[in-house]
């Protein structure tokens, strides 16, 4: 199996860069920030004689996802949970594989992500604390390149990533998060291409002059299980999640972050928080099954 891109590639070697879009088929702003990459590539403003290097580009790798309307394809897997798949195994699967072969081959990589249909991200740019501090500084750097509101360095034990695959290989990467809620945000697109770009200039691929810096935190929690978002805040019951804070706000211990309802109001539990920090993922779609998150709260300096 092989995923669907485009590859550019300029007149002096440099590095070989890979950009993919909607490891998860709900995730709409890669998918078009890619393409307008592709455009742009194609096009005499963006000729690749100006290229250092190879750039791949991947708007969707979840295509068996993204036509379903849904975050997994037809075998229920969660593609950024397998990794890095089977070639013989289940289309999810297949499709893990394809993705890591492209990035093993790599010598960077960017993976840019939303909050999908059920919950809205704070602008991020994140990246593994890896071991060799040598991938991490460039990973850092990348982060900061991308040019997003929030840094975010979490603990590099989680298994089955598209990061974890680059980890292994020791390719730096970072991932992306702008939004979500099932929908595509203008803003979004233009911040996740003008991202792109920023990091190529970074890693020399392209001579850009450097956007106005927009990020405003950085943190780095190194802790087992930082990163993994899904299992933080999970629901008390079944039923439909009314959030008391908003995204971005700062709480504090015990704070108010929402109440789920069963579905004839009967049973009602209010969620507090159990960390201090900022809001970075709430849940937006308000059916929660019990044990879903309802958000994550990013621990950070006052």
């Amino acid at each position: 199996m092989e995923l669907a891109r485009r590859v550019f590639r300029g007149p002096t070697d440099g590095p070989g860069l890979l950009i993919t879009g909607a490891v998860h088929g709900d995730e709409f702003e890669s998918m078009v920030a890619i393409r307008r990459l592709i455009d742009l590539f194609e096009s005499e403003a963006g000729s690749t004689s100006l290229l250092n290097g190879c750039v791949t580009l991947v708007p969707v790798v979840n295509e068996a996802a993204f036509l379903r309307g849904h975050r997994c394809a037809e075998d229920g897997l969660d593609l950024a949970r397998v990794c890095p798949g089977r070639a013989d195994g289940s289309i999810t699967e297949r499709t893990a594989r394809a993705l890591s072969d492209l990035i093993e081959s790599a010598d960077y990589y960017i993976d840019m992500h939303t909050g999908g249909t059920e919950f809205a991200v704070l602008p991020l740019a994140g990246y593994s604390m890896h071991e060799d501090s040598n991938i991490l500084d460039a990973q850092r750097r990348m982060a900061k390149a991308f040019n997003l509101p929030t840094v975010w360095g979490t603990a590099g034990n989680l298994d089955g990533r598209s990061l974890s695959v680059a980890r292994d290989a020791s390719v730096p990467a970072i991932y992306t998060e702008y939004l979500g809620s099932a929908t595509c945000h203008e803003a979004g697109v233009v911040a996740y291409v003008e991202g792109c770009l920023n990091v190529m200039a970074e890693l020399k691929m392209l001579d850009r002059t450097p956007s106005e810096n927009r990020v405003e935190r950085t943190v780095e929690d190194p802790r087992p299980g930082s990163g993994h978002m899904q299992v933080f805040n999970p629901a008390p019951l079944t039923g439909y999640f009314e959030p008391a804070v908003a995204l971005g706000d700062r709480v504090q211990v015990g704070d108010p972050l929402g109440t789920v309802f069963n579905l004839t109001g009967s049973d009602r539990q209010t969620m507090l928080a159990q960390r201090a920090g900022i809001v970075l993922v709430l849940r937006t779609f308000p059916r929660v099954h019990e044990g879903e998150s309802v958000g994550v709260i990013m621990e950070s300096p006052s």
